[in-house]
């Protein structure tokens, strides 16, 4: 059985969507929420399913506090879904290409530091593109920069608003991240 840890900073649609593709699977299991937000809905949905939780502060991220509770899991793959923080370099040191994210956009474009949920969605929608999508990739010490694994687009030329663009996003995500978490630990 294939383990999986889920990071998370907010209401966690992703990490439920995730947990909910996974629940029955004889291949993959989600081992571990990890979040650095007490009061992230995300917690709640992993008690839900039964699913233990870790809560830590960023000094616990930058110290060895997550990296000794990620060792004692041994996960095959670190999912950020909706994580804020940038990834500390000695955890990516201790889990090479095993730690992936979903960026909500169609990498190089809108990634970088502060890009992230409705800020990218506003900025796609004011520089009037077309299309956006979703990339997934591996995380490396720089934001959005690590090797892509997928990615997908649609068509936003009929979205209003940034909203209906995060609608059209979460549809990608929810559809294609579990198929990728697959993908990479069943071959």
């Amino acid at each position: 059985m294939k383990k999986i840890v889920l990071f998370a900073s907010g209401n966690g649609s992703n990490v439920e969507n995730i947990i909910q593709h996974f629940k029955n699977s004889t291949l993959i299991a989600v081992a571990g929420v990890f979040t650095n937000n007490p009061q992230a809905k995300v917690l709640e949905k992993a008690k839900n399913h039964n699913i233990a939780s870790f809560v830590f502060s960023k000094k616990d991220l930058e110290s060895n506090l997550v990296l000794q509770k990620l060792q004692s899991i041994q996960p095959d793959l670190i999912v950020l879904a909706g994580f804020l923080l940038k990834f500390p370099e000695h955890i990516i040191a201790e889990f090479p290409n095993k730690i992936i994210n979903v960026h909500p956009a169609l990498l190089p474009k809108y990634g970088g530091k502060g890009m992230y949920g409705m800020h990218v969605h506003k900025a796609v929608l004011e520089n009037k593109e077309k299309e956006t999508g979703i990339t997934i990739h591996y995380v490396n010490e720089h934001y959005d920069e690590g090797e892509f694994i997928f990615q997908t687009s649609v068509n936003i030329e009929e979205c209003q608003t940034p909203e209906e663009i995060a609608t059209k996003i979460h549809e990608l995500e929810h559809d294609y991240f579990p198929k990728t978490i697959k993908r990479l630990l069943v071959n």
